[in-house]
């Protein structure tokens, strides 16, 4: 716990904003969230979640018992009193890879006449280098600090991630203001980097380029291993012992996705190219992505033992939607977007994924339009002619393949995007298995 609380405001409630705003609740802070939507701001006042996110819940609703967090309608009711208020709203992004900075804008206009004199603006959102000048001069207050404090934060592991961090990232021009936030971090054990705004700023695309990056090469390989009769998992074992390699995000799959990875590294490439660098590294890293969610649909038809794209008449049973385990998150998803081609190829798919179970959000249903969804996990294989297995859930692990057989037939083909079943036990129970880069 901090021994000075401090006063905060948050502007959003998405999964950066709501864990942000909760964790540091949970540190001792008294936090005000501020969003624009009233209904989802009476939801979470209630202590509903409106995210499936590890711990959130608990740590929220132990804050409000304990009269540390709140939540408000607005970003000014979020900023009014606060000491230092973060930004955390969206940063879409455009056709040609841009970031759109316009909520963040908007936020700055909205809590201008509010901020008191002295107070710091924290972007938290990602944002382009050279965000916090653009935010100061939509402040347009002398008398206030920006300052960039990038998040580090996955999906499924956002609270672990907040409170046990592998470091803090403070840019800021004014070395009291980067101190401000810093004590922010007292109740941490971890190392606090203090740059300035734009080295700040470029961390945080650098560090998710590079991840992607490793992901990129180990489905690279996969690929490779697959043409040379090698096994993707023994050559990552060995390369994985050296320890300036490691097996950290080397796991091969279908590709990498999510509200990160896909933004950030064409972020990347855009920032790079507005300042006249062309980074054709990242562009390569782009285009082995594309290439492995290709090389997905391929295998899924020739598995359904068709010779050409046409999968009219073809029912594919798909194990996961989500773009990892552990969240219910559907943007950029690798399977939506495989099972996207599949679709338009003309296959029925009826999926399972365990975030879909019940009533669905009005978002999911127009994302998840047109799949069948199913409440068991085994109802896939009813009719199947081929089976995915797409997200990394731990209890696909534990399926029974011996049902999952008998429902589908005898010979039909379980492709496993993730490597996460034994392929001996698979092939046991009848079915056929086609992994990512095992020989």
């Amino acid at each position: 716990m901090s021994t000075t609380p401090i006063r905060l405001g948050v502007v959003g409630t998405g999964y950066v904003g709501l864990t942000t705003g909760a964790c540091f609740a949970h540190l001792g802070h008294r936090v005000v969230c501020g969003d624009i939507d009233q209904r989802k701001v009476d939801l979470l006042n209630q202590g509903h979640i409106p995210i499936v996110e590890a711990g959130l819940e608990q740590i929220v609703n132990d804050a409000r018992s304990a009269d540390r967090l709140s939540f408000v309608f607005g970003a000014e009711a979020a900023a009014a009193d606060a000491d230092i208020v973060f930004l955390c709203v969206p940063t879409p992004q455009g056709d040609d890879g841009s970031a759109d900075l316009s909520y963040i804008e908007q936020a700055a206009h909205q809590i201008a006449p509010v901020l008191k004199p002295g107070a710091v603006v924290v972007n938290k959102s990602t944002v382009p280098v050279g965000s916090t000048i653009e935010v100061e001069q939509a402040l347009q207050r002398p008398d206030v600090y920006v300052v960039s404090n990038p998040e580090f934060l996955r999906e499924g592991t956002a609270v672990t991630d907040f409170l046990h961090p592998d470091r803090v990232v403070i840019g800021s021009a004014d070395r009291g203001a980067a101190e401000r936030v810093a004590e922010l971090y007292a109740g941490i054990e971890t190392q606090i980097h203090v740059t300035d705004p734009a080295s700040a700023e470029t961390i945080k695309y650098a560090a998710n380029g590079f991840l992607a990056m490793k992901i990129s090469f180990v489905n690279a390989v996969a690929a490779m291993c697959e043409a040379v009769g090698a096994d993707v998992g023994a050559v990552v074992d060995g390369i994985g012992s050296d320890p300036r390699i490691g097996t950290q995000f080397l796991q091969p799959g279908p590709g990498w996705g999510g509200s990160c990875f896909p933004k950030d590294s064409r972020a990347l490439v855009k920032i790079a190219e507005e300042h006249g660098y062309n980074f054709t590294m990242m562009r390569g890293v782009i285009d082995v992505n594309d290439e492995q969610l290709e090389r997905m649909v391929h295998k899924i038809v020739r598995a359904s033992h068709r010779s050409d794209h046409d999968l009219t008449g073809i029912t594919v049973g798909a194990l996961g939607l989500t773009f990892k385990a552990g969240t219910d998150d559907l943007r950029e998803s690798p399977a939506m977007a495989i099972i996207g081609v599949l679709r338009a190829a003309g296959a029925t798919v009826r999926a399972f994924d365990p975030t879909t179970v019940g009533e669905l959000s009005p978002h999911q249903s127009e994302v998840l339009s047109g799949i069948e969804l199913v409440d068991d996990p085994l109802d896939i294989a009813d009719g199947a002619d081929v089976m995915v297995l797409f997200t990394e859930w731990p209890e696909f692990a534990k399926l029974d393949l011996n049902g999952l057989a008998a429902r589908a037939g005898a010979g039909t083909t379980l492709v496993d995007t993730r490597n996460l079943l034994d392929p001996t036990l698979v092939r046991e129970s009848g079915l056929n298995y086609d992994g990512v880069g095992r020989s």
